[in-house]
């Protein structure tokens, strides 16, 4: 079994990537692999509705990691999506990579179980945790809870380091990753997957 880590910060190394290696360790000590897949921080354009990934399964730009992260999603079994916190959301250039990761290619996804991680000096944790799991309650993937909002504080990863009640969140998350994750491989061949219906999208305008 392995777990997608997304670091969505321009800072590779920094708090979010702090928090995210918390959760991995805990992973690992499972026996669940791990990989902590960094955005970079070059611009990353937003989806523009054309629907080619429809066809394709694939966004039609290729110059930047969002076809990439599409492969390893779908390659894992589970799911962790990290930001920092910008005015209390997610960072932009996370947030555009994600809407293309996730339009019309939700299915790829369906049934993995699924955790956001944020990063903040002081406020706006709540907000940006909130916006992250939008991507996930839309997707059929099951959201991994822990003990506390999974949310980390500090400017630095060396004040980070220091909220221990963060620290102990993000190894709970990781124990409750991998407990799910071993729940589904056990009921694999006993409990299928939820009956699907057709979907139904109602238009408010008609």
């Amino acid at each position: 079994m392995k777990v997608l880590l997304i670091n969505g910060s321009p800072n590779k190394n920094g708090c979010t990537y702090t928090a995210l290696y918390e959760v991995a360790m805990q992973l690992n000590k499972h026996g669940i692999e791990t990989n902590i897949f960094y955005i970079g921080n070059k611009p990353i354009r937003g989806c523009l509705n054309c629907k080619k990934c429809a066809e394709s399964g694939y966004c039609i730009y290729k110059d930047d990691p969002v076809n990439e992260c599409i492969d390893l999603a779908r390659n894992s079994d589970g799911i962790i999506i990290g930001s920092p916190v910008y005015f209390a959301g997610p960072n932009g250039m996370l947030c555009a990579l994600l809407d293309r990761m996730f339009y019309l290619k939700g299915a790829g996804y369906e049934y993995k179980p699924a955790a956001a991680v944020v990063n903040c000096r002081r406020g706006g944790a709540s907000a940006t945790f909130d916006r992250l799991n939008k991507y996930f309650t839309i997707s059929n993937m099951p959201i991994v809870s822990s003990q506390y909002w999974n949310s980390t504080h500090g400017y630095t990863p060396e004040e980070m380091r220091q909220d221990l009640e963060g620290l102990q969140t993000m190894r709970t998350l990781g124990n409750n990753m991998a407990w799910l994750l071993k729940c589904i491989e056990a009921a694999k061949g006993t409990v299928p997957f939820p009956e699907k219906e057709d979907k139904i999208t109602t238009n408010f305008i008609r």
